[in-house]
């Protein structure tokens, strides 16, 4: 795998466990525990990458390109335990020189309970990394329905990024 492409990886990794958002402290509570103000909600959790795609290559260049893809799909975690998962597609929508180049992405995250959180963003990715991601949740299914908000992504490595979700129902 080329250098460019394990980083644009790697970012995906943790801008996926950043998409990949639902209230943990729910699965002993329900829907809407953690942090709440008003119609805000706001949780932390843990996404894992379980599975992920090689990089797509659309061309045979040795440099990221328009169009190159990766699927990744993990479990998400509050307190220790197993409350969901996720899954994203990302997709590369701008190269620049030195190996620099933004993605899009979709998520979903599911919480088997509650219903489905919908969330997407672009960032960029540089040598050092992709940074803190912030994406916009885009609606959801069952008790998430009217969601909208934000996730805040940290990546720690190549499978695990912490979140702070920001839910306003």
């Amino acid at each position: 795998m080329r250098h460019f492409k394990r980083v644009g990886l790697s970012a995906a990794t943790g801008m996926a466990a950043l998409l990949v958002c639902s209230s943990p402290a729910s699965a002993a509570s329900g829907p809407g525990a953690g942090s709440i103000s008003g119609r805000e909600q706001v949780f932390d959790l843990v996404a894992t990458q379980t599975q992920g795609s090689p990089l797509i290559d659309v061309d045979d260049s040795s440099g990221p390109s328009q169009g190159e893809e990766f699927v990744q799909s993990g479990n998400l975690f509050y307190g220790g335990a197993v409350v969901g998962t996720y899954g994203q597609t990302c997709t590369l929508t701008r190269t620049a020189p030195a190996d620099e180049f933004d993605m899009q992405c979709v998520a979903d995250i599911s919480l088997p309970t509650w219903g489905q959180i919908t969330a997407q963003g672009r960032f960029t990715v540089t040598a050092a990394g992709p940074g803190d991601i912030d994406f916009a949740i885009t609606g959801g299914t069952g008790v998430y329905r009217t969601a909208r908000g934000t996730i805040h992504a940290v990546r720690v490595s190549d499978t695990e990024t912490h979140l702070t979700v920001r839910l306003i129902r």
